[in-house]
Parts: structure tokens; C-alpha cells; sequence
């Protein structure tokens, strides 16, 4: 699986990496992304996704249930 996140789909961005004489050479700027285990009491069982830190926010704000149907919405998920 790619540098990616399961619920939200940050991904990879690249830019430049900017020296102090301001030489411009390519870099890759990646999501904060951690492999975190959740349980799910609707299915009763726990399941564990590839999540940015901003996205595990989002669950402690709104709830595993809620952030699973809106991301199976948009097709996030299966």
C-alpha cells in the first residue's frame, strides 16, 4: 500500500528542498500517516487502517462509525 491515507487520501506531495544559497533540488513531503487498530461495536470487531494523525482526530471528534460511512460514501473504503 502506497504512501496514503485510508480515510481522508493524503498522499505524497513533492516540492523543492531550498538551500541557503537557494539551490532547488527535489524532495517528498509525507503524510504523518500511522497504522492504528480500531474497534467498530456496530460490526463488533476490530479492524486496523493506515491513518494520517489529522484523520485520527477526526474519529476522536466524530466517531469511528460516523468517519467509516462518510469515507464508504466517497468509496474510500470497501
Amino acid at each position: 500500500m502506497a504512501h496514503a491515507c485510508a480515510l481522508t487520501g493524503k498522499k505524497t506531495q513533492f516540492g523543492h528542498k531550498v538551500s541557503h544559497s537557494n539551490r532547488k533540488t527535489k524532495r517528498r513531503f509525507q503524510p504523518n500517516l500511522q497504522r492504528k487498530r480500531f474497534f467498530v461495536p456496530e460490526e463488533n470487531r476490530w479492524i486496523e487502517l493506515k491513518v494520517s494523525t489529522s484523520a485520527m482526530r477526526t474519529i476522536n471528534k466524530k466517531g469511528i462509525s460516523a468517519v467509516l460511512k462518510e469515507a464508504r460514501e466517497k468509496g474510500m473504503l470497501v
